[in-house]
C-alpha cells in the first residue's frame, strides 16, 4: 500500500534524522528491488516509442542542432562505452551530454507524455538520462525498465503533492530528483548514494518559470534536458562519495522554506511502501497533438465543431468565443496570462504552443492539428485566422478548476465548456472533459497508436528498414541484452543531418 510522508520545514536546532527526510524516502523507493508489473513494462515500451517519435520529428530543428553539436564536442568519458545521440549511427558522447541532446529532441515539439496534478510535468523527460546511462555502463533491458519505472514513479508522486508553479518555480525541478532516483535504480545503488544524488539533483535544477512566460524562447526545450543532465552528474558525484545539502527539502534555508510555501508549510507526499510495485507511469497520458497538454481536449472539441458546424470557421459568423476552463488553462495558456504575445501573429512557435486562443482558432478552421503546418508563420498570419483568434478569450470556471485538481481519475478533467456567440445573436455551447487520446477519452491511445504516431513522424527522416528495426527492438525491451540496449536509437537517412552546418560555440 502507498505510504504518505508528511513533509515540513525544520529549524536548524530541530532534529530531523536522515531516515525521515523526503530525499531519503525517495532513495528507499529507488533502492527497493520490487519486480516491475507487466503492464508497467508495456507502457514503458510505449513511452520509449513516443519519445523516439517526437525526437525524429525534431532532428533538424534549431535547438536540437545546437544541442547535438554540443554533445558531439564532448567525447565518450572513460567510465564506459558512451551513449547514442538521436539521429546518428556511430557517433557517441559522454552520457550526460547524450542525455542533454536527446532530452532537447524529446521536448522540443512539446509532443510527448504528461501528468498534471498539484504540479505539471512531462514524465517522459526521465527517459533520456536513464537510457543514456544504461548505454554508457552496459545494463540490460530489464534493468532499464526498472530504472524508468522509478523515474516515472518519483516524478508522479512529487507532482501529485508539491506545487512549484504557484511560486513561479519551473516544473523541471521535479526531474532532477526523479531522474537521479531512476538512475540509482538502474545501477542498483544503495540508499545512501541515491539519497545524496537526489539532493544534488534537486539543488541544481530549481529555476523560475520565466521560461514559460511572455515571448517563450528555445530554452523551454532545453530546461528539462538540463535537469536530466544535472541528474547524471549528481549520480556521478554521489558515487564518488560527494554529499548534498541536507535536508534539501525540509531545511530552514531549504527549497520548501524559501522557494515554495514557506517556513510554515507542509506537504503530504505519497510513495510506494516497501515491496509495492511502482505504478506511476500508468497514471500518465500522452499527446495526440503537438501542443501543450491543456490544449489537447480543446483541439478535439474544435475538430468536432468543425465537422458539425463548418460555418464556425468564418470569423464573420462569430461575435465572440469564450472558453470556460480551469485556473491553469486560463492563467498559463489562456487570456488570463495577460501576455499580448499569445495574440501576436509574429510570436514564436513556443509561444503559439502556449496560446489556447490561437490553437482553438486554427483547429476550428482546419478541423485538426499538424505539428509543423499549424505553427507555420504564414498560417499564424492568415487574416481570417487572426480575426477569429482575437475573438477568443478564456475564463476560469470553479468547477473545471475543481475537476482539474480532483484526485479521482474518473472526474479529473483538462478541458472545459465553450460558449460561442454568433453574429446573428444566437449562441452555441459544447464541452469536453478529456482529450480523445486520454485513457478515459473517446479513443484511448494503445500500442498501435504509439506505433502509428512513430511512423508518421519518422517516415520523413528515417528509412523504412530503420523504422522496422527500432520497433522490433524496442518491443523486446524486457529481454534485451546490454549490447541491444545500446542499439536503442534512431538513425536518420543519409543526407538528412548536416553536422558541419551546426552553429559554432565555445566547445
Amino acid at each position: 500500500m502507498t505510504v504518505t510522508h508528511h513533509v515540513r520545514v525544520y529549524r536548524s536546532e530541530e532534529e530531523l534524522p536522515r531516515e525521515e527526510q523526503l530525499a531519503w524516502r525517495i532513495a528507499e523507493v529507488a533502492a527497493d528491488p520490487v519486480a516491475v508489473l507487466p503492464e508497467v513494462a508495456e507502457m514503458i515500451i510505449n513511452r520509449i516509442i513516443d519519445n523516439a517519435s517526437v525526437a525524429a520529428a525534431s532532428l533538424n530543428r534549431g535547438p536540437i542542432i545546437a544541442a547535438r553539436a554540443q554533445a558531439l564536442s564532448h567525447p565518450v568519458s572513460t567510465g564506459g562505452a558512451g551513449s547514442s545521440i538521436f539521429g546518428l549511427a556511430a557517433e557517441k558522447s559522454s552520457p550526460e551530454w547524450a542525455a542533454w541532446a536527446n532530452g532537447v529532441a524529446v521536448r522540443e515539439l512539446d509532443y510527448h507524455d504528461t501528468f498534471l496534478a498539484a504540479e505539471y510535468s512531462h514524465p517522459g523527460d526521465n527517459i533520456p538520462p536513464i537510457l543514456a546511462v544504461a548505454q554508457h555502463v552496459g545494463t540490460d533491458g530489464a534493468a532499464l525498465i526498472r530504472g524508468i519505472a522509478t523515474g516515472y514513479e518519483i516524478q508522479v508522486d512529487l507532482v501529485r503533492s508539491i506545487c512549484l508553479h504557484k511560486h513561479k518555480i519551473d516544473h523541471v525541478a521535479h526531474i532532477g530528483p526523479s531522474a537521479a532516483a531512476g538512475i540509482g535504480t538502474l545501477l542498483g545503488l544503495d540508499v545512501e548514494t541515491i539519497y545524496q544524488a537526489v539532493g544534488q539533483g534537486l539543488h541544481t535544477t530549481t529555476a523560475t518559470r520565466q521560461s514559460r512566460k511572455g515571448e517563450i524562447s528555445t530554452w523551454k526545450a532545453h530546461a528539462p534536458a538540463f535537469a536530466g543532465k544535472m541528474a547524471v552528474e549528481a549520480v556521478d558525484r554521489a558515487m564518488r562519495g560527494q554529499t548534498s545539502p541536507s535536508p534539501i527539502y525540509e531545511g530552514e534555508d531549504g527549497v520548501i522554506a524559501w522557494m515554495l510555501d514557506g517556513p510554515d508549510a507542509s506537504y503530504d507526499v505519497p510513495l510506494p511502501a516497501p515491496g509495492e510495485p511502482k505504478r506511476g507511469i500508468l497514471d500518465t497520458y500522452t499527446k495526440e497533438h503537438s501542443a501543450e497538454y491543456q490544449a489537447q481536449a480543446w483541439i478535439d472539441l474544435a475538430r468536432k465543431l468543425h465537422n458539425e458546424r463548418p460555418e464556425l470557421a468564418d470569423p464573420a459568423n462569430i461575435k465572440r468565443i469564450v472558453l470556460h476552463t480551469s485556473h491553469h488553462t486560463h492563467y498559463v495558456i489562456g487570456s488570463g496570462a495577460n501576455d499580448p504575445q499569445k495574440y501576436d501573429p509574429q510570436a514564436s512557435r513556443e509561444t503559439l504552443d502556449h496560446s489556447i486562443p490561437y490553437i482553438f482558432a486554427v483547429a476550428l478552421q482546419d478541423g485538426g492539428w499538424h505539428h509543423v503546418d499549424s505553427y507555420a508563420p504564414e498560417r499564424a498570419a492568415r487574416a481570417d485566422t487572426v480575426a477569429l483568434w482575437h475573438k477568443i478569450t478564456t475564463a476560469e470556471d470553479a468547477e473545471w478548476t475543481r475537476r482539474y485538481h480532483s484526485e479521482d481519475p474518473n472526474e479529473k478533467a483538462f478541458g472545459g465548456r465553450v460558449e460561442i456567440e454568433l453574429a446573428d445573436g444566437t449562441t452555441l455551447a459544447d464541452e469536453i472533459a478529456v482529450a480523445d487520446a486520454h485513457p478515459l477519452g473517446a479513443r484511448p491511445f494503445a500500442r498501435e497508436d504509439y506505433i502509428r504516431k512513430f511512423r508518421i513522424l519518422a517516415e520523413p527522416v528515417l528509412e523504412e528498414a530503420e523504422i522496422e528495426r527500432f520497433l522490433g527492438l524496442v518491443q523486446r525491451l524486457p529481454e534485451l541484452t546490454a549490447d541491444e540496449v545500446r542499439e536503442l536509437n534512431i538513425i536518420a537517412k543519409p543526407g538528412v543531418l548536416d553536422l558541419a552546418a551546426a552553429p559554432k560555440g565555445l566547445f
